[in-house]
Parts: C-alpha cells; sequence; structure tokens
C-alpha cells in the first residue's frame, strides 16, 4: 500500500461484508452499517448472481471471523473489559453498532486508509461515535504502544484487541512486536486471522493459495507473513498468552448453525483467539 493511498483490499473487504448483507447467510454477520458507509462503492444485490466459489468462500470467512470476534468480545465485556482497540479497522462498522455504553473505542489505521474512512463516514452521513477515538498509526514505522498512550488508551487496564485481515501484510517482526506488548498487559485478549503456507495445504489449498495472493499482490499489497498452527502456539504461549483458541476455516460451520456445508473444507485460514489470564 502506498503511503498516501487508502488500502485496496480494505475497501474489498468492505465489498464483501456488504455484499453479505444480502445473502442466504446474512444471519452469520448482520451490520446494518456495511452498505451505507461505502455510498457510491456498495454492490447491488445482483452482484451475488456473479460470485464465483472462491470469492463465495472468501465473503464466508470474512464474516465469519468478525462474528468470532464481535462474539468473543460480548464474553471479554461480561468479564469486565472496557476497552476494545480494532486495529487495521479498515472501514469496520463496529463503533456505530457498538452495544456497550461503557466500552471506549480505539480505532487504529494507517493514516491514509483511516482518512478515507473518516470521508466515507462523512459522505454517507454516519456520526463518529462520540466514545470512539481514531489513531493513525503505521504498524511497520511507528509505536503503536505510543500512539495508543497519547490517545488516552489506560495501558494498565485490559483491553480486547481485534485484528482482521492485517496480520498476512505485516512483517513477522511487526506482528510479533505487536502481540508482545499485547501480552504484556495482564487481562488483554487478542483475536487475529492467519494463513498456512502452501507447503502446508492440499491441491485444493494450493490453489486457494495461489488465486487469493495474486489478487491482492496485483492492488500492491501482498501476503507475506504465514505461520504454521503448532509453531505459532509456541510462540504466543512464550510471549505469555495462556489460553488460545485457533480455529480452522473448516470449523467454521460446526460453530453456527445455519453456516453453509461449503465452509468445512480447510482452505488454510485460521481465526485465533489468545489471552493472558494473569
Amino acid at each position: 500500500m502506498e503511503d498516501a493511498t487508502p488500502s485496496r483490499t480494505a475497501l474489498g473487504v468492505a465489498r464483501m461484508r456488504a455484499l453479505h448483507q444480502f445473502s442466504p447467510q446474512a444471519g452469520l454477520f448482520r451490520d446494518p452499517y456495511a452498505i451505507a458507509i461505502l455510498g457510491e462503492a456498495a454492490p447491488a444485490a445482483q452482484e451475488l448472481e456473479q460470485e464465483d466459489e472462491r470469492g463465495r468462500l472468501m465473503r464466508l470467512f470474512v464474516t465469519a471471523r468478525a462474528r468470532f470476534a464481535e462474539d468473543w468480545l460480548a464474553v471479554a465485556v461480561r468479564r469486565g473489559v472496557r476497552q476494545l482497540v480494532v486495529l487495521g479497522a479498515g472501514l469496520d462498522t463496529f463503533s456505530l453498532r457498538n452495544p456497550y455504553p461503557d466500552l471506549g473505542v480505539f480505532e487504529v489505521d494507517h493514516p491514509a486508509t483511516q482518512a478515507w474512512k473518516r470521508n466515507c463516514m462523512a459522505d454517507s452521513g454516519l456520526a463518529e461515535p462520540p466514545v470512539t477515538r481514531f489513531v493513525p498509526v503505521d504498524f511497520e514505522r511507528q509505536s503503536l504502544a505510543a500512539e495508543l498512550d497519547a490517545a488516552g488508551l489506560r495501558s494498565t487496564e485490559p483491553s480486547f484487541f481485534i485484528w482482521l485481515g492485517v496480520v498476512p501484510y505485516l512483517t513477522r517482526e511487526a506482528i510479533f512486536g505487536t502481540l508482545s506488548w499485547i501480552a504484556a498487559i495482564p487481562g488483554s485478549e487478542v483475536v487475529f486471522d492467519y494463513s498456512e503456507p502452501a507447503e502446508n495445504r492440499d491441491a485444493a489449498g494450493r490453489a486457494a493459495l495461489a488465486y487469493h495472493a495474486a489478487r491482492v499482490a496485483s492492488v500492491g499489497e501482498p501476503w507475506i507473513s504465514f505461520f504454521v498452527p503448532a509453531e505459532l502456539t509456541k510462540s504466543l504461549t512464550e510471549l505469555g498468552f495462556d489460553e488460545i483458541e485457533d480455529i480452522q476455516s473448516g470449523d467454521i460451520a460446526a460453530r453456527f448453525s445455519g453456516a453453509p456445508k461449503a465452509m468445512t473444507s480447510n482452505s488454510g485460514g485460521h481465526i485465533i483467539r489468545a489471552r493472558r489470564t494473569a
């Protein structure tokens, strides 16, 4: 992604979330603002008819990971967590749908992408929520901790971090730097997604990886980091996380009633939750 250009893949994800609202599986993740925030860039219902199988499975994975993250957030709020940090927020709309009056929301994203989002909201007539703070950060060049501290995050209190659709685009140094900082805050929790490398996949999984990797690379936002599940779990444990749940794409259908059987195929994508309990 160019420094002065908003993320093209963030737009793609937002369009998938919007298109999902027209689909038979809309109940998996309902988002009343997904279409509105896109304005003229929003998809029409008819686009579902042109969706191929790879596109459908990616859309379902994108919406399922958001559903998992917000379900886990609800548990954390019941436990007493009062700070949410959305890392690489893109056009995420949780801050507009936030059902928790005392949950402070910090949206972190690349400066160009965040400015674009705020313009999208203004153009769509969507008011910025008063409990949301926008924090522009370049993960590869700036200190996440310092920028959030300046924005008012209480770093001695637990926070819930949602980090979706970002990790594959970052270097391992940036990824583990962020995870190490989160793990240093007792009671904090992070949800993120990742992909397994090609050598860990079957033929269908390798084909899917090649297809999607080529698409994101073509817009200048290549995937550069992949993880082997057991090795990642070991690394998270070494950082201090002591409660880890890793869900591969093929297990999503088993978690949600009404999820299509096609989601039982393991594509190499994972959704993971890691918490430091003490």
